[in-house]
Order: structure tokens, then C-alpha cells, then sequence
């Protein structure tokens, strides 16, 4: 399923309208990509701001949540991007658009700026997996024992996601209702298959390769941390200065890896900050959202030598 917000257009299903698909001609267009295991409903805390920033938010849930498909086959980092891919094709996304993508939807967000930089005006990464990214010991389990893992899967992985919705639940989450919606998840086949899948055959690849090219291609990039992240740990920032050392960075202190539900207004000011930051480097006036295909205007960018506590 697939959803847009703009300040012109409130919340539309995306169907066959010609004014949706002029919204989605304009070059302000930001997708989500949200992670593993919670569908595009994660976002909602962050929605309004960013729609108030000037951007038509396109939002979507993977294959396996939310009300997508339950294809079957392997989830693999190439399955994703063909979905995210194939959906801006049909949508009618003609020009370069914003990306933000959560934990695994970092991933996802980063190979498809690598592979088809032309299309990626700028880049904000919230928690990216694929820089050291720390599985529990049950989901450790679950990737290397094959059908035994998948059995082991199936039976206490629903549990542990009940435990850590109520856990980011009782920490502030600005999703009421969030172990409602995960136990709803959890009552729909193809669901817990789909996650051990992507854990499997995406979360087990690293992003060096995809942010080198990302930082070779001048893509403005932002990456967002948790101070008390265990699932990307705080070496991240580290490996990110290593593999893309133009990336900003900033670090939202005392949140963990649901930043972005339960610290969206902190989510929203280093997206606000580093969207201004962007146009003023590139020599672009505020309200400008230009194709950004110009790598002699990102060759402006410089490295980031520090990484900022919000």
C-alpha cells in the first residue's frame, strides 16, 4: 500500500489522478523507506513536520507488513530495491526525489542512491542498518540454523516484538497503540516469515560498498544515531566517518533504535537543519527543490569532522 501526504493533498490512497501524479512530477518529493518489522505507520510521527517542510511524503510498506503483498521468495536487499524501484516507476516519479529510510530502510535507501544516483537528491539515514548491525541472540539463532532456526522463529519471535513494542511503548513512544498494531502484524500470515527472510538475505550485508559510492557520487547525506542504540551500536558513526566522510551526523541523546517514534521532534529539527545547510551550500535559495544532478554543485561538500549530541 501505498500512501502520499502534501500540504495540497492531505492523505490520498496513490490511484490513477492526474493531480497525484503531478504532485509526484515536482522535484520535492521525499519516500520513506521504513525497516524490518514495523510498516509505514512508524512514520507517522514525523509526517507533519516534514510535509510542512515543503515536501509531497511519499510513504509505502515493504512486501510482508503493513497491507503490501506477502510475496514468497527470498528477501533480499536486490528484492527491495526492485520493489522500491518498480513503485516509482509506476507511480510516474520521473525526477530525482529525497530519501529517508529507517534501520532497514537504510539499506534500502542507500544501494538504490548507489546504483542509480541520478535519481537521489539527497539522502537522510535514521539508524542505518549494514554498519555493524547487532541482531538479538534469538534472531542470531534464527539466520544460521536453517529450518531449525525458522521453527525456533516461528515460535518465540512474536514474543520478543510484543516485549520491545512495549518496551519503546512505556519509553514515549508517540504511537499510542503501538503494541496493538504490532500484535495485529503479528495475526497476519507471512509476516514473521517475511522478517526472517529480510534478516537472512539483507540484514546480514554491510553498506560499505553502497556509501562509498554514495560519497564518490557527492549525494548529500545525513545520518541520524540513537545514543542508546544496542541495535546499531554507537560504532557506527565511526564506520560511517570511515566509508562516506562527507555524511553529517548527528546523535539524538538518550534515544535508543526507535528514534524515530519516540524522538521525532529531535528527527525533525536535524532534518530541518540539514535541509537549509544543503541549499545554502549548493547556492540554492530556500524554497528551490533543483534536481541536484549537478555533481559539480556537490563537490562543495566538505567532510564532517565532528558529530553533533541533539
Amino acid at each position: 500500500m501505498l500512501y502520499l501526504f502534501s500540504l495540497l493533498a492531505g492523505l490520498a490512497f496513490v490511484v490513477d489522478y492526474p493531480w497525484v501524479r503531478e504532485l509526484l512530477r515536482s522535484p520535492n518529493v521525499l519516500v520513506l523507506i521504513h525497516g524490518l518489522s514495523y510498516p509505514s505507520w512508524v512514520f507517522d510521527g514525523v509526517i507533519r513536520g516534514l510535509v510542512a517542510m515543503g515536501y509531497h511524503v511519499l510513504t509505502y510498506d515493504l512486501y510482508g507488513r503493513g497491507y503490501s503483498d506477502r510475496p514468497k521468495g527470498r528477501q533480499s536487499l536486490d528484492f527491495h530495491i526492485r520493489q522500491l524501484d518498480e513503485l516509482l516507476v509506476e507511480v510516474g516519479v520521473t525526477g530525482p526525489v529525497s530519501l529517508l529510510g529507517y534501520s532497514m530502510g537504510g539499506m534500502i535507501a542507500s544501494t538504490l542512491a548507489a546504483k542509480q544516483p541520478d535519481r537521489v537528491e539527497r539522502l537522510i539515514l535514521v539508524a542505518p542498518a549494514g554498519l555493524n548491525y547487532t541482531p538479538s541472540p534469538l534472531t542470531q539463532r534464527a539466520v544460521a540454523l536453517g529450518p531449525l532456526g525458522a521453527w525456533l522463529w516461528g515460535m518465540f519471535a512474536g514474543r520478543s516484538l510484543q516485549r520491545a513494542a512495549q518496551q519503546q511503548h512505556d519509553a514515549g513512544s508517540v504511537i499510542e497503540d503501538l503494541p496493538r498494531r504490532v500484535s495485529q502484524e503479528l495475526n497476519t500470515r507471512g509476516y514473521l516469515p517475511a522478517l526472517l527472510s529480510s534478516e537472512r538475505f539483507t540484514l546480514t550485508r554491510t553498506l560499505e560498498e553502497p556509501l562509498t559510492e554514495v560519497q564518490a557520487m557527492y549525494i548529500p547525506t545525513l545520518a541520524i544515531w540513537g545514543e542508546k542504540d544496542i541495535v546499531v551500536p554507537q560504532t557506527a558513526p565511526g564506520l560511517m566517518s570511515k566509508w562516506h566522510r562527507t555524511a553529517q551526523q548527528d546523535v539524538i541523546a538518550g534515544a535508543g533504535h526507535g528514534l524515530i517514534h519516540t524522538h521525532p521532534r529531535q528527527i525533525l529539527s536535524a532534518v530541518k537543519a540539514f535541509h537549509y545547510q544543503m541549499v545554502s551550500t549548493t547556492g540554492r535559495r530556500e524554497a528551490d527543490f533543483t534536481s541536484g544532478r549537478n555533481h559539480v554543485g556537490r563537490r562543495c561538500l566538505q567532510p564532517f569532522n565532528q558529530i553533533r549530541i541533539v
